[in-house]
């Protein structure tokens, strides 16, 4: 029943309606309509035979009682129907087929004792599930009120004819009702109803029977009258219906409840459903004739209910945990063997024929949503890395590990990690979305790693920790690290990070020269002093400051192990020839002996550790001896060749560092100039290559310069 409209009470038939064939006919007929519910054919007959058979009766009646009758001709009022049918009829049916035939037997024989029912009867025979009997009296009061209408017998009170059209159409709407409601209620019970569900295939079948030849249009003022129901079309709405249903039942706790909703609502979603299509596969199909194709039917309501139900979750303000969630069930989930894809469920229900559960918009809109979403994570768990080096190392003073004789961070490790299990898990969804991922933490790298190097970099300036260097060579081993995993392993161009990384090591090698320089600066500026030159300290305390620094580069990887060893021995020569040539002191002949004989020895030293250390800059080696050579000869040509070679070895000397020199060996500004012109003249355009310039870095005294 719809709305507010209800059967009128008072009316009622003045005959039963209903289909009369044999018993064994009726048997036969159910058996067929089990195999292939459409039974044309068979029922082509069986209400023109059941109307010819009631109007036979009715017109007997009527010549009985014509006068008694013409008061309420039409008006159903005052005549009550009586075709009851016992409920103990109904509930002892064995099988649909036995039933079926009871029922034919039944109906015909109280419809030969002449006993109708009124339509609040026929519709409670309705709400009792008594849907075949029901329906037999139903067919018979339309196609009554259609020969009545055709014989023009309402021609005088069409309200009549509107009354009884419109008792027609709402007893055909209860019926409707009652079919839904049965296949509603299919799977909320326990067990299922075989003989209603077989007893509502039979029902579809006989109304598309009985209307197969009427069209869809309906009569003149007759509303619906005698047109088609379309049950088949309400059944297939009502399944539908019953997985929306389905779905909408299943928990689902809030966010503030339970922080992995998701996760447990998708698993209940899961099991229920799982369990409702097993009972479809070993109970509900073999109800239905195969032609209903019911395990489909079902499975495409199901489909459509969660691809309705995920787009309604995927539009709440997800989390990126909850976006691979919904990501990675519809992906991996959904058709597998932990639901559609169960091997029990096979091969009824079928997965190769459903549609996308999420359109192409939608699915790439997800995505799109996972990778905003990442971002701010990815950012969090480099930040993480940062904090944890911070608190836990540079803080606590915690030297690094060392591994295989190299000092070891692992900051290449856990940022590689990251970029790994964020990867697989993507790609794990698909492959587009793991490419995706990897440029988003690339895209993040490059903004952490500068901002690791400035916190670095801060920390360090602020003091004077023991472990700078230390932390400092596992950093470069670190990056030389990620460099080739991310190569080897990611597949990834690392031209730009290269680039980041190169300006990292340049700025954490000038701190860390700047620290040698803070080091070894005090025993430099001792250079020619009188304490220096009468010093009875051991003569290599300089190459031993210089060594308790440098010796931490041991640990570093090559090639920057070498570069820096490099940087390191240019950085001493450098800094002790400077401190010699700005000297403005003068010395006696033994004093220059002296020096002489303490630079010599000092640059051996000096030498030999960062050669021992690893260093390969050999051409580094004579540039004290050779000025040491100029301070301590006595004759003047014996001068010139020195300074020759001097010019020779480093081409990038200019002539203000050689008189520098000269002047320091004590000789006069006219002896100066002369061994000038003889031993540089040849050298004006120094061919030195790049990475060997030396004096080019020193600045020479202005008022040696002035010369």
């Amino acid at each position: 029943m719809n709305g507010n409209t209800e059967l009128n009470p008072r009316s009622m038939t003045s005959e039963p309606a209903s289909a009369i064939i044999s018993a064994g006919e009726e048997k036969m007929e159910v058996a067929s309509e089990l195999s292939r519910p459409t039974l044309h054919s068979r029922d082509s007959g069986f209400f023109e035979r059941g109307i010819k058979t009631m109007l036979s009766i009715r017109i007997s009646k009527r010549s009985l009682n014509k006068e008694k009758g013409r008061e309420g001709t039409g008006s159903w009022k005052g005549k009550r129907l009586s075709l009851r049918f016992s409920k103990s009829n109904e509930e002892n049916k064995t099988t649909a087929c036995n039933g079926m035939g009871e029922i034919g037997e039944k109906i015909e024989a109280e419809l030969v004792q002449g006993k109708p029912l009124s339509v609040m009867e026929i519709n409670e025979l309705i709400q009792k599930r008594q849907l075949l009997e029901a329906f037999a009296c139903i067919k018979y009061l339309e196609d009554e009120t259609i020969a009545e209408r055709d014989a023009e017998k309402y021609k005088d009170n069409p309200q009549e004819f509107v009354r009884k059209s419109k008792d027609v159409d709402l007893l055909y709407n209860s019926m409707t009702n009652a079919i839904q409601s049965i296949v509603l209620g299919t799977l909320e019970h326990p067990t299922i109803e075989d003989t209603m569900l077989t007893s509502l295939v039979t029902l579809i079948a006989r109304e598309e029977a009985a209307h197969r030849n009427t069209g869809n249009a309906a009569g003149p003022g007759s509303d619906l009258l005698g047109t088609p129901r379309n049950w088949r079309e309400e059944w297939r709405e009502a399944i539908n219906e019953s997985a929306r249903k389905r779905l909408l039942s299943i928990p689902m706790a809030s966010k503030e409840e339970e922080s992995s909703w998701l996760d447990l609502h998708l698993c209940f979603l899961q099991k229920q459903l799982s369990e409702d299509l097993l009972k479809i596969k070993l109970s509900v199909k073999k109800c239905y004739p195969e032609e209903y194709q019911v395990c489909d039917m079902y499975v495409e309501a199901f489909h459509k209910a969660i691809a309705s139900h995920l787009q309604e979750i995927s539009q709440r303000p997800l989390e990126f945990n909850e976006l691979y969630t919904l990501l990675d069930w519809v992906a991996n989930t959904y058709r597998s063997e932990l639901f559609l894809g169960r091997p029990d469920l096979k091969p009824e229900v079928k997965t190769e024929n459903l549609s996308l559960l999420l359109t192409p918009a939608h699915w790439d809109k997800l995505k799109n949503d996972y990778i905003a979403s990442a971002k701010g994570k990815i950012k969090n768990y480099f930040g993480n890395i940062l904090r944890l080096e911070v608190t836990e190392k540079w803080e606590k003073e915690v030297h690094p590990e060392m591994k295989e004789n190299l000092y070891h961070s692992s900051l290449s490790f856990d940022i590689q990690t990251i970029i790994g299990e964020h990867m697989k898990i993507s790609g794990a969804i698909s492959r587009s979305l793991e490419m995706k991922m990897l440029e988003l933490c690339l895209a993040e790298l490059h903004e952490f790693l500068p901002r690791f190097g400035e916190e670095f970099m801060v920390w360090s300036t602020a003091q004077d920790s023991p472990i700078f260097a230390p932390c400092f060579t596992a950093y470069i081993n670190s990056f030389h690290d990620l460099v080739s995993g991310l190569e080897t392993v990611f597949k990834v161009n690392t031209e730009e990070l290269q680039k980041i990384l190169a300006a990292l090591t340049r700025n954490f090698t000038n701190i860390f020269l700047n620290k040698l320089r803070i080091k070894a600066q005090p025993l430099l500026k001792k250079t020619l002093s009188k304490d220096w030159i009468l010093a009875t300290e051991r003569p290599d305390s300089l190459a031993s400051a210089v060594s308790q620094f440098s010796e931490h580069l041991q640990h570093m990887r090559e090639p920057t192990r070498q570069e820096l060893l490099h940087d390191v021995h240019k950085y001493v020569v450098r800094e002790y020839i400077t401190q010699v040539i700005k000297t403005r002191r003068k010395m006696n002949g033994e004093t220059r002996q002296q020096v002489s004989e303490k630079m010599n020895r000092e640059a051996r030293i000096l030498n030999n550790m960062l050669i021992d250390q690893g260093s390969d800059s050999n051409w580094l080696l004579p540039a004290i001896h050779h000025i040491a050579n100029i301070i301590g000869e006595k004759k003047k040509d014996r001068i010139k060749d020195y300074v020759k070679e001097l010019c020779q070895d480093y081409p990038d000397i200019r002539k203000e560092h050689v008189l520098a020199v000269l002047a320091l060996r004590g000789l006069g500004r006219a002896s100066r100039a002369a061994i000038l012109r003889q031993g540089y003249r040849a050298l004006e355009s120094p061919d030195g290559g790049e990475g060997t310039t030396l004096f080019a870095e020193i600045d020479a005294p202005v008022i040696i310069s002035c010369f």
